[in-house]
């Protein structure tokens, strides 16, 4: 595995996950009892967006720099709350140091009652982000394929929470081994509520894997979308998705005021993007 999200961190597709992961983990405070988050592609948890890697791709620039100064819609709060944490106090509000990947944003909306599982296979990353979380005791670090955490650390303890797929799609048959993970996963757990990313390049895998989950998902199935390029080149990134299975109550509504702004502000040649049920509840 070569991929490392140091290069990446603070992206469009960032801002556009984590937005959205931060209102899936504010929706699980609705009750007191306990839940779990596993997140099966974790990183090494926090970035330094003026470290070698982050300023040699700039791709901050086109992410969540574009935030600052900005007036957020009620919907980034949480998520905006966990960028500011990972920052030292009175940082200039022009800039940000450091960018929170998804397991701080993970930990940042947990309560004392709640528990984290990370799981990376790059062993220097798996390594930082064991140091990240050292003497947290809400958080497991396990270095392992994910696909391999989907059969041996579902279904939790726990019996609500969230699972985040952030794979990422070095190799060609990458939605292949998704269905695969989330078929032995959905039999271990199908009460879970399911966030799986993936790119978009050309649209037909994409189209593909949303046929596979609307046939297979065990529960409502909502599709978010956001485009900052015209999909009509499989060379570039256009844009990203996120399918999210048993999604909580009312997400869809808050979806439908956040995506559009941050289809405005996270545009590049073009911009826009989709919200759409791929199966709803019966």
């Amino acid at each position: 595995m070569n991929y490392r999200h140091a290069f990446h961190a603070g992206s469009f597709a960032d801002v556009f996950k984590h937005a959205i992961l931060a209102l899936l983990l504010e929706s699980l405070h609705r009750k007191d009892a306990p839940f779990c988050v596993l997140d099966v592609h974790a990183g090494i948890g926090r970035y330094d967006l003026q470290a070698d890697p982050a300023l040699r791709t700039g791709e901050s620039q086109a992410g969540v720099l574009r935030l600052l100064g900005r007036d957020l819609p009620p919907e980034m709060a949480g998520y905006w709350r966990a960028v500011q944490a990972v920052n030292p106090p009175g940082i200039d509000p022009a800039s940000l140091r450091f960018y929170p990947g998804s397991p701080r944003i993970a930990r940042h909306l947990m309560r004392a009652q709640d528990r984290l599982l990370v799981v990376e296979l790059h062993p220097e990353d798996a390594l930082a982000l064991a140091e990240e979380f050292a003497h947290d005791r809400q958080v497991h670090v396990r270095t392992m394929d994910a696909y391999t955490a989907l059969r041996a650390l579902l279904p939790p303890d726990e019996r609500r929470g969230l699972v985040l797929l952030d794979p990422p799609f070095e190799v060609k048959d990458e939605f292949a081994q998704i269905q695969q993970g989330l078929s032995d996963a959905w039999r271990r757990w199908p009460t879970g509520t399911y966030a799986i990313w993936y790119p978009i390049k050309a649209l037909a895998p994409v189209r593909a894997f949303h046929r596979w989950v609307a046939d297979n998902a065990p529960g409502p199935t909502l599709a978010a979308e956001l485009y900052v390029h015209p999909a009509n080149t499989d060379e570039r990134l256009n844009g990203c998705g996120l399918v999210i299975v048993r999604p909580p109550w009312k997400l869809d509504e808050q979806l439908r005021t956040l995506l559009p702004f941050l289809g405005d502000v996270l545009r590049q040649s073009s911009g826009k993007t989709e919200l759409r049920w791929l199966r709803e509840e019966t």
